[in-house]
């Protein structure tokens, strides 16, 4: 049918509006005193379901609407701007938790991989039904989230590489080894109880032997009850909307298994199931979930398979050294072709992160500097040491050479613009004349901090709008390491929180728009960070003391918060989750207590409670 679509808006100079119908833009024409339409000649009837109208100037979204529209079929559809109705509220866009959008909100949460979690139910790791009790003792004590690392599928071989939960084999499908057992049908006997108290006796996650022992009796439950499951209502529901990525993800795991692809789909199916119920028991206790969105996907995974074109596979993600490592990061996964991804409006990304607001109300966007600009090792290298800027504007052999320098020892040619060449990050000064070591010192900082202002800025504008417009879930970013400059205004503009952390560079302002932490997954605990274990009472004030910051969250780790109570605090202080400078780390930390003891520990609830009150954030 033919749709004629109006809006009246008041442009100004050089801004255009366009229609946003399915992630499909179509320019609108301005026809006087503010008016704008756009006719479609064969819109469906979907498309009056959820639409949307942006401003657009120089190819950059510089406005959007608070929410989006929905109307009846019609021949004429006249609209008014969708402004926020909330006076008062930080935000240009409407989040699905409505509290994020209430005015002068601050809360509190905790923070905890699910691996991580522990109850006498589970099976050797953590699992999703394991994050009931965090909630209940998160809703008795005025928590408000719950922040987990990445949750993806990570399996491969069932070895300990499968343990980093930022290599995900699958940007859209869950880690079966997440999954309850109990819930597909497996009898508690004499067997499974054996198993099970030898795995949950470990003071730590040992991935290999929980994954030996467990992915048979995920095998046994699909034998059992697999087509009985397949052929219901609810599973067939959930293959149709899930199409777009479920037969890909099955398909690749059956041939590298050498299984048949239905047995995934069943266990994604279940687990869906599984997450879905625990999201659902949070949203009834007033408690939020925060997801991690790892910046990177695998080589060797499902999406750069089945989706070549999006992807840079002659090369590797990282950073440049940094406070976390001296000699940088090598990540192992490719940097992505924007470029391609630019040609459809970025429909894998947005595909990416609806699937993931079907789980939760907030996500953490890890190293959000990678939608400015990544640094990129090329694959014969391994050390971050030896990686580029990518975009980036190096500089030609005549800009070198004017500057009395030359190419050996200094500077390294851009794979990506041959004939050009970008400083070393870590360049051979030593046979420099004192008058070359300030010409290069010069053009070094110019580089790394100020040269690419507003092309970085310019790039992530280019995408940030159409990324966190396409779900309601509240963006937080990782903004830790080397910043330029452009990189806090572009988050204020997009209304993107910043990452406060302890003991990391806190100088300047803290504002409203951030998320303050005491420690996160790749550094040590708070009693990691003092010279001696802490004691309880100065535990205590080194966490009233971020609660009280004018930070929107605290989110802290669970090890922080038990650091308060003498009783349940870990008797080991060794409680970190990752070493980022080891690539081939193992990520095994578990918290050592049941989760069910945090509710039942009257004192340790009043203490939490009481912090969080004394803040106004409860």
């Amino acid at each position: 049918m033919q749709v004629s679509f109006h809006i009246e808006y008041f442009t100004r100079w050089g801004e255009n509006l366009c229609l946003v119908a399915q992630d499909v833009k179509y320019p609108m024409q301005w026809s006087g005193n503010g008016q704008w339409t756009v006719t479609l000649k064969n819109a469906r009837a979907s498309m009056l379901k959820d639409y949307t109208y942006i401003v657009i100037k120089d190819g950059i979204t510089v406005r959007t609407e608070w929410e989006h529209h929905s109307s009846h079929p019609s021949k004429d559809v006249y609209d008014r701007w969708n402004d926020c109705p909330i006076n008062g509220c930080p935000f240009p866009r409407r989040h699905s938790a409505g509290i994020f959008d209430s005015p002068g909100f601050r809360g509190a949460g905790t923070a905890v991989p699910v691996f991580s979690l522990r109850t006498a139910s589970d099976f050797g790791i953590g699992e999703f039904c394991d994050l009931r009790p965090l909630v209940d003792w998160a809703a008795a004590t005025g928590q408000c989230i719950i922040q987990l690392l990445p949750i993806n599928d990570c399996t491969r071989t069932g070895d300990w590489r499968d343990s980093y939960p930022y290599s995900p084999i699958s940007s859209f499908a869950l880690n079966p080894m997440y999954i309850h057992l109990q819930d597909l049908g497996i009898k508690e006997d004499a067997a499974f109880r054996k198993h099970q108290k030898e795995l949950n006796d470990l003071p730590y996650v040992d991935y290999p032997r929980v994954y030996k022992a467990k992915m048979p009796l995920v095998r046994k439950a699909f034998k059992e009850r697999g087509t009985s499951d397949m052929s219901g209502t609810a599973f067939k529901k959930f293959r149709e909307s899930n199409s777009g990525w479920l037969r890909e993800y099955s398909e690749f795991c059956a041939h590298r298994d050498g299984l048949e692809p239905e047995y995934y789909e069943w266990i994604q199916y279940h687990l869906d199931r599984q997450l879905s119920r625990e999201v659902s028991y949070a949203h009834s206790k007033g408690v939020f979930l925060k997801g991690d969105l790892p910046i990177g996907v695998s080589g060797d995974g499902v999406d750069a398979y089945y989706h070549p074109e999006l992807f840079n596979l002659d090369s590797s993600a990282g950073a440049p050294p940094d406070f976390f490592s001296e000699d940088g990061q090598n990540w192992g996964f490719p940097t992505y072709n924007w470029e391609a991804m630019e040609k459809d409006d970025y429909a894998w990304w947005k595909s990416r992160l609806r699937k993931m607001a079907e789980y939760f109300d907030a996500f953490r966007m890890d190293h959000i500097l990678g939608f400015f600009r990544i640094w990129e090792i090329p694959l014969e290298y391994k050390c971050g040491l030896d990686g580029h800027f990518n975009p980036a504007l190096p500089y030609s052999l005549e800009e070198i050479s004017s500057a009395g320098l030359h190419v050996d020892g200094l500077f390294h040619e851009d794979p990506r613009h041959p004939g050009m060449y970008q400083p070393l990050i870590s360049p051979a000064l030593e046979n420099l004349s004192d008058w070359q070591k300030e010409r290069f010192e010069t053009i070094y900082n110019d580089f790394f901090y100020h040269r690419h202002d507003g092309f970085w800025r310019y790039n992530a504008l280019r995408k940030l709008p159409e990324l966190l417009g396409a779900t309601g879930m509240l963006a937080c970013g990782e903004d830790l390491g080397m910043i330029p400059d452009c990189v806090p205004g572009v988050m204020e503009q997009e209304r993107i929180l910043s990452l406060r952390m302890r003991g990391l560079d806190s100088t300047g302002e803290w504002k409203s728009l951030s998320v303050c932490a005491t420690s996160s997954h790749d550094m040590p605990t708070l009693r990691m960070q003092c010279q001696s274990d802490p004691s309880v009472e100065e535990c205590r004030n080194m966490l009233a003391e971020y609660l009280q910051s004018p930070s929107m969250l605290a989110i802290f780790p669970l090890q922080d918060w038990l650091s308060i109570s003498g009783d349940l605090r870990n008797p080991s202080c060794e409680e970190r989750i990752n070493h980022p400078e080891d690539p081939n780390h193992h990520w095994r930390f578990r918290i050592h207590l049941d989760l069910a003891q945090l509710s039942t520990d009257a004192g340790f609830c009043s203490e939490v409670s009481s912090l969080i009150r004394e803040s106004g954030r409860f």
